[in-house]
């Protein structure tokens, strides 16, 4: 079995609604899946929009996979993330969407987001992300022309998440969106872990399901394996 691959996207987006509210991606929303799939033996790849060092928001040194992430080779590659453009999604097994504020900003309306999902959905790879990324989902259409959300069961942050969280400076709230387009969402308690595998569709609801989502796509890929 040759190694697999997941391919991470990441915003550029590094300040956020009418008070420009510091943001970027999430810390330990990269920093945990990273640490589930190294010790999976899965190989991780960074690419975001405009390419290059995507901003962050988030970290806590007291967190130690944070910490090791902090002092990773990992953080090395992605700090030199490649343009989306010049990626091509069918090189890789997997592709995962971390949250932080940063992606309603421009994950949620990138039209080459949108292109490499519809390209990696209809050539049978998994599609994942947590919190806000499955921002990116929204206005995906496939190749047979519906919409990659009509049907399908996910989660994400939630209305009752953001109510406390960043309602003032989100541009909308992210589970009704995603409802609008035909997703079946669900969520847990506010910043409970929460995980939602519908087939190759794999998101996790908040920062606290970070590494349960990687270890669902960890499975999904090793079952592919088999």
């Amino acid at each position: 079995m040759s190694m697999k691959t997941v391919l991470f996207i990441l915003t550029n987006s590094a300040t956020i609604g009418p008070n420009s509210r510091a943001t970027g991606y999430f810390f330990p929303e990269v920093a945990h899946p990273v640490e589930v799939f190294e010790q999976a033996g899965i190989a991780v790849e960074f690419a975001s929009p405009l390419g290059g060092t995507p901003p962050e928001d988030g970290y806590d040194a007291n967190d130690p996979a944070q910490l090791a992430f902090r002092n990773s080779l990992a953080i090395r590659r992605m700090a030199r993330s490649r343009k989306l453009s010049e990626v091509d999604v069918l090189d890789y097994d997997a592709i995962f969407f971390p949250g932080g504020l940063g992606p309603m900003v421009d994950i949620a309306v990138d039209p080459e987001v949108k292109r490499a999902i519809a390209r990696a959905w209809d050539a049978g790879k998994i599609v994942s992300a947590v919190c806000h990324g499955p921002a990116a989902f929204l206005g995906v259409t496939l190749g047979d022309g519906t919409p990659l959300l009509r049907g399908r069961k996910l989660t994400s942050f939630s209305n009752e998440e953001e109510a406390n969280y960043a309602q003032a400076d989100v541009p909308f709230q992210l589970e009704d969106a995603l409802r609008a387009e035909g997703a079946e969402h669900t969520s847990t308690a506010p910043w409970q872990a929460q995980v939602v595998v519908d087939g190759r569709l794999i998101t996790g609801q908040n920062p606290a399901s970070g590494a349960g989502m990687a270890a669902a796509v960890v499975q999904a890929l090793t079952a592919e394996a088999a």
